[in-house]
């Protein structure tokens, strides 16, 4: 019976290392001898037209700026065009748009008065896109002006379908979770690169922006919530690499609200078992670079919570077992309240960075949590409001 107890404790454990640790540390490893060479810029002459594709709603306080963005990129007006699908908006976004549509005829304007959520917009821009390749970005995630030409330098291989933009965070402060959300974000960052190096099997892109070849989308369904995941496996199952470029340079201003960040966490992680169940038959091929990568990167993160909760049980079973046990199971249970801890310190002023990077870690799993019953109860509606991103 003790045997029993035990393993119920160490097989989550092992599984929660394994994703967050080992499977990275494999991934560094392995991929620090098959550095790839850095892939050149395209000369002009063979650059693509590209259009960019912008789902927004009530973004009347950022799309100015990221707009401006675009028209100060280091890539030629007549080879962008922009389409920003207004996706019911009741602020100013169509004015903003609008303007900046005056001066710049490659920008184009769709109001579309009833709010169906971003894949249904995604979903009717790409089908107005003329060109071969497109960008897919959110209105709030900022260009670099070389971002395009170091998107589109990887499509010159006609086996590359999608490349993810390297999103850098700003807006740093230490009263909430911003460094620990920054954080999180370089090492999938990372992850995600070594994946695409690897394999070309990157594990979905940041959706603040990616480029594809247009021919390779796969229309989401009106119920999903998670859309840049299941194109970029639709893509990856099409037999076409999925690649992360570092070079390629995005800003966005991070989450510094917990509650906010768990509001966005608990959505996604009802999308993420939308797209589990849709990509399910990848488990039966776990030797395959994909199949590894999604049970490795994916899958096995989306359960930690029931791992959390498995171990915590066992370990509560045999608390009287062996003094040790006792110790093992006060930890989890500190990991469990660490959230309310750290913030009834922060409510003092007390500002702990290894406890918030415990309470991060726990608060964003009581999201994955969260979703997974979202997920069971049903989702009939991918529409949703966005949470506060500016920190």
């Amino acid at each position: 019976m003790t045997t029993g107890f035990i393993l119920l404790f160490i097989i989550p454990v092992i599984l929660v290392f394994y994703t967050y640790v080992a499977f990275p540390a494999i991934l560094y490893l392995y991929g620090r001898r098959r550095k790839r060479a850095p892939v050149p810029l395209l000369i002009p002459e063979t650059w693509p037209e590209v259009t960019i594709l912008i789902s927004a709603y009530n973004e009347e306080a950022v799309l100015a700026e990221k707009l401006e963005s675009i028209v100060s990129a280091d890539y030629p007006d007549h080879l962008k065009k922009v389409l920003v699908g207004s996706d019911g908006s009741h602020d100013a976004t169509v004015r903003v748009a609008s303007e900046f549509a005056a001066r710049h005829p490659w920008i184009q304007v769709m109001d579309f008065d009833v709010r169906r959520g971003k894949p249904s917009v995604i979903n009717d821009l790409v089908g107005m896109a003329s060109s071969e390749i497109i960008v897919l970005t959110d209105a709030n995630v900022i260009f670099d002006k070389q971002v395009l030409k170091h998107l589109v330098k990887h499509f010159s291989e006609e086996k590359t379908g999608l490349v993810g933009a390297n999103i850098l965070n700003k807006g740093i402060k230490p009263d909430g979770i911003s460094h620990q959300e920054m954080s999180y974000i370089q090492r999938e960052n990372r992850i995600k690169y070594y994946e695409g190096l690897l394999w070309g099997t990157m594990m979905g892109p940041f959706g603040g922006c990616y480029a594809m070849r247009k021919n390779l989308f796969q229309p989401v369904p009106d119920n999903y919530l998670v859309d840049d995941f299941f194109i970029c496996m639709h893509i990856i199952l099409k037999g076409y690499a999925c690649i992360n470029e570092l070079e390629a340079v995005c800003y966005e201003d991070v989450s510094n609200d917990i509650f906010q960040e768990y509001i966005r966490k608990a959505r996604i992680s009802a999308g993420n078992f939308q797209n589990l169940s849709s990509f399910r038959k990848l488990l039966l091929r776990p030797f395959s670079p994909s199949g590894f990568c999604f049970f490795s990167h994916k899958v096995l993160r989306w359960f930690t919570p029931f791992f959390i909760l498995a171990s915590i049980a066992g370990l509560g079973i045999m608390t009287d077992a062996h003094p040790v046990y006792g110790y093992l199971f006060a930890a989890e249970v500190f990991l469990i309240f660490s959230p309310l801890i750290d913030w009834l310190l922060g409510k003092s002023g007390i500002h702990i960075r290894f406890l918030r990077f415990v309470a991060y870690f726990s608060f964003m799993n009581l999201a994955l949590l969260k979703g997974f019953f979202r997920y069971v109860s049903g989702i009939h509606s991918n529409v949703w409001t966005p949470t506060k991103r500016n920190a």
